[in-house]
């Protein structure tokens, strides 16, 4: 069984700037890590792996150094990785993302399940999992909260409705979008990070993929645009009171009651 899991790196704080003219986070010099979504996608392969057989990789797409999480992912586990990088796919909207993954998995080989994290830290739209599984023309499921069976050629899987739980049967290949309940993601081991640390990973630019087309890719292919973006504005005013107990304890009924928290 080849399963593929689908990583990114975020930016690890949320003090990240924006460029306000194109809506794109600016990442270079930012702190970054793996998708904290994506930990559970990897667990949930490797712990198919383990059980079931088979091989594990990721593909992420990022600048060069979103490498980091390809080896982050071969030290928890992951026997192959592969990075899309090419300026021509930066800013990209979900739209474009996709087509851009669905790019590159196809030139990275066939699998029989595709394993996505359910969101991203620094997107949140839970579109890529879903839009990617539609343009290499394989069936998805959302919101997988547990992996009830794999046979030969398909999977069984609980799918998290608002009103329920779904058991649903899917063939190979498949997409699955995971919730982060589904496992408690393993930390990466040591002796795997030393042994894995000069691991080959294929990397695939522009040139590499079937569709040729530039305007579909990047800005250029991304039919969503931010209108404007900025800074939350932050009204919190802090006081700083002092004196007896009772005195702080007037301050803050008086407090309250000018600003109609509570009755006079």
């Amino acid at each position: 069984m080849k399963i593929l899991v689908c990583i990114k790196q975020v930016p690890g704080t949320n003090k990240v700037e924006v460029d306000e003219k194109t809506g794109v986070l600016k990442r270079n010099g930012t702190d970054s890590k793996m998708n904290p979504y994506d930990l559970y996608a990897l667990e949930t392969g490797l712990r198919i792996k383990e059980k079931y057989g088979g091989t594990v990789s990721v593909i992420t797409m990022g600048p060069p150094q979103a490498k980091a999480v390809i080896y982050e992912a071969f030290s928890m586990g992951a026997d192959k990785g592969a990075l899309i990088t090419d300026r021509k796919f930066g800013g990209a909207d979900v739209l474009a993302t996709s087509r851009t993954l669905s790019q590159g998995i196809k030139k990275f080989g066939k699998f029989d399940i595709i394993l996505c994290g359910l969101q991203t830290t620094d997107g949140d739209t839970a579109q890529v999992g879903p839009e990617t599984a539609e343009l290499l023309n394989i069936p998805s499921i959302c919101n997988v909260k547990k992996i009830e069976k794999v046979a030969d050629d398909n999977i069984i899987v609980d799918m998290d409705m608002p009103q329920d739980i779904e058991r649903v049967k899917v063939y190979f290949p498949c997409l699955l979008t995971v919730q982060k309940d589904i496992y408690q993601p393993r930390l990466p081991s040591y002796r795997r990070k030393k042994q894995t640390e000069k691991n080959d990973i294929d990397i695939f630019t522009f040139s590499d993929m079937e569709e040729q087309d530039e305007n579909k890719y990047g800005l250029s292919g991304s039919p969503t645009h931010v209108q404007r973006i900025f800074p939350p504005v932050s009204d919190k005013v802090q006081e700083h009171w002092t004196g007896t107990s009772e005195e702080l304890s007037v301050k803050i009924y008086e407090t309250l009651k000018n600003k109609k928290f509570i009755a006079g």
